[in-house]
């Protein structure tokens, strides 16, 4: 897709990264000056394997970097055109990829060497020595492929609690699941931290909102999508918009316009 400054091409992943990655997207953008960009938060990850100018990220000036999860909006900020190639990874591909607790990356971005050494500097150039961005593409495809196939595999217990919190749109109460999984509430708080990041509590508080943003999307009036996430009302609904994404529905609401850019998800 393409809009005003921004060039990006998108893939669903194959088989073997569909369980840790949302997308993948060969991008470039050049706004033909600076531009401050709020992006929301999400309960996953990303891996931006950048080869051009560098981007401000929460004040911090990053070229390639990995990011965990948030619980907030976070600032973005270029000045000069960018490129590379983003790869929006769901939690447990994060914790695999970066090989750490998903909760010390909370709110954070790090450049990616550090995340991932040597290997992160050799992908940025083979993937800007890449030809075009389908090439680009199939070729993070292998390299991912081939990295995600050394790392930890992800609790399954953690899993099962994360997939019923999808489920239910972040309306299943965390003692509920504690139950379920016949574990101590703290138990199952400190093992979703370690495999998510965020608390279990957290983690449903940026589900509902992208559920809401995703009903406010498809036309949803914005008291029918608050009563349909368990808002306790539209100025609860309100407050939650304005601290996960800095927006308010009624600025996700009518729908945005075609060809706008995408987020990342829950």
């Amino acid at each position: 897709m393409s809009e005003r400054g921004l060039t990006m091409t998108g893939s669903a992943p194959g088989p073997a990264l569909r369980p840790y990655v949302h997308r993948l997207a060969a991008y470039r953008e050049d706004h033909g000056g600076p531009l401050t960009r709020a992006e929301a938060a999400v309960t996953g990850g990303v891996l931006i394997l950048g080869f051009a100018a560098p981007m401000e990220v929460d004040g911090e000036r990053l070229t390639s970097f990995g990011a965990g999860p948030s619980d907030r909006f976070t600032l973005t900020r270029m000045t000069r055109p960018t490129e590379g190639v983003e790869v929006a990874l769901t939690p447990f591909g994060a914790r695999r990829l970066f090989g750490m607790p998903l909760r010390l990356l909370v709110n954070l971005a790090v450049p990616a060497e550090e995340l991932l050494g040597p290997w992160a500097v050799e992908a940025a150039g083979r993937l800007a020595a890449a030809p075009s961005a389908p090439e680009r593409l199939a070729l993070a495809e292998r390299l991912l492929t081939e990295r995600f196939a050394a790392g930890p595999d992800p609790d399954p217990e953690v899993r099962w609690a994360w997939a019923r919190l999808l489920e239910s749109g972040g309306a299943v109460p965390v003692a509920s699941l504690a139950v379920s999984l016949e574990r101590s509430h703290r138990h199952l708080v400190s093992r979703f931290r370690d495999q998510v990041g965020l608390t279990p509590k957290a983690a449903a508080r940026v589900i509902r909102f992208h559920r809401a943003a995703a009903l406010l999307r498809s036309g949803s009036a914005i008291a029918e999508a608050a009563a349909a996430c368990g808002f306790y009302d539209q100025a609860h609904m309100n407050r939650e918009f304005r601290t996960l994404a800095a927006v308010t529905p009624g600025q996700i609401s009518p729908r945005p316009q075609a060809g706008g850019r995408p987020t990342l998800g829950p």
